[in-house]
């Protein structure tokens, strides 16, 4: 058991739900002790501090498999973080602490290797690209968006759109050739590309890739594995950062959106393409797709470094139907309502060093990121319907402790 450096579920269970009184005798007891076997295995395992993931019950219950369905997925996560690689095109947003931190201090603690580019890197592929493979993908373009708009001229359209293509391909072909599942752009580092590339992060990650604005390399591992989570259960999960209050009395919701790049995977209907300059990156007009999120309940999860330890932090929330239209707003957007409340989520997330970037999730849910945490031995703080702002303090309080002590 020393040796087991795999994820490690306990699934404490019988074969037979029922005790059969009328026959049972001392040999069907002595062969069906799952109760006591069971506990002797888990002081064991408690005696040598082996962490896992007990789930009681008969293998047939609901609640059962959708436990061990949990932790499976949990284990998913962590597998893909053992394997995963991420590109960085250029640095990360100067002046900007959030998304920096240790690379060296990931890969010991959470597996996954980052690679830094230079955009010469990317651009022999970009430039590499041939006109067919271009005009194949605008093809492409118009048939999977509803309408192609623009607040610049035709022929700055086709231009931009003519660019996007260009860039999604070599990218993509940078991305595949490198085996990276992951990757990050600037727009402070944009040397040699015509525009800051929007569609094409926004359609990879729809595609599975993981993304992080302004060099974010925790939030671009952090979607990807949430991606792999919610394999074959994709409601939608996407790179998101938080915006705009509404903080109008008994009506209080949050916009979440980003410059360009959200993903498609949680539109609430078919995607717009628009082509609009952008006030910032000093280039020209860039192609993004453009929608509004679903309603359900969801998901905000970021990951922060501290120096000494990583902390996840997760804040249920309920996305809801934006009302009111924004048609100067040509960018992706999700408006939510977070749990408990607006002042309270926000003071909790604020108190815990939550990051301004996030990934956001309709499939992947609190109790298998908790599992993800419990795997990795990382930090989690929740932040829910049950959240108060003194019971959190304390329990960041005491967290400190904790890790202060687990690395002495």
């Amino acid at each position: 058991m020393n040796a087991i450096r795999k994820p490690f579920a306990h699934l404490h269970m019988q074969f037979e739900q029922k005790i059969p009184c009328k026959t049972m005798d001392m040999d069907y007891m002595n062969t069906n002790q799952s109760a006591h076997g069971g506990r002797e295995f888990g002081y064991i395992a408690t005696r040598m501090g082996i962490k896992r993931k007990v789930i009681a019950g008969h293998w047939r219950d609901d609640k059962v498999l959708e436990g061990l369905n949990d932790w499976i997925r949990a284990a998913l996560g962590w597998y893909e973080l053992q394997n995963l690689r991420i590109a960085r095109f250029g640095d990360n947003m100067r002046y900007v602490a959030v998304t920096e931190g240790n690379k060296v201090d990931a890969q010991i603690e959470l597996g996954y290797e980052v690679h830094g580019y230079a955009l010469g890197d990317l651009l022999e592929y970009i430039n590499g690209v041939e006109e067919h493979e271009v005009e194949r993908l605008l093809r492409l373009y118009k048939e999977e968006y509803c309408t192609i708009k623009g607040s610049v001229s035709d022929d700055e359209i086709m231009a931009s759109l003519r660019e996007a293509a260009k860039v999604e391909i070599g990218m993509r072909q940078f991305l595949e050739q490198g085996s990276f599942k992951a990757f990050t752009t600037t727009f402070e580092n944009l040397h040699g590309l015509g525009q800051l590339p929007g569609l094409a992060c926004q359609r990879l990650m729809r595609d599975g890739y993981g993304f992080g604005a302004e060099g974010d390399w925790k939030s671009a591992a952090l979607v990807r594995i949430m991606k792999v989570m919610a394999l074959g259960n994709d409601l939608g999960t996407s790179f998101i950062e938080d915006y705009v209050y509404h903080l109008e009395p008994g009506n209080t919701k949050e916009l979440g959106a980003h410059m360009l790049e959200v993903c498609e995977s949680i539109a609430n209907d078919k995607p717009t393409l628009k082509v609009h300059p952008l006030s910032i990156g000093g280039k020209a007009a860039p192609a993004r797709s453009v929608f509004t999120a679903k309603e359900g309940p969801a998901i905000q999860v970021c990951m922060v470094g501290f120096g000494d330890r990583f902390r996840v932090i997760v804040n249920e929330v309920d996305v809801v139907k934006q009302e009111e239209d924004m048609p100067s707003l040509p960018v992706a957007r999700a408006l939510w309502v977070p749990r408990p409340d607006l002042a309270t989520a926000a003071t909790a997330w604020i108190l815990s060093g939550g990051a301004h970037h996030s990934c956001l999730s309709y499939s992947v849910s609190t109790e298998q990121i908790e599992d993800l945490c419990e795997i990795l031995g990382v930090e989690l703080v929740i932040i829910d319907s049950s959240t108060n702002i003194r019971d959190l303090k304390r329990k960041l309080r005491d967290n400190e402790i904790y890790y202060k002590l687990k690395n002495i």
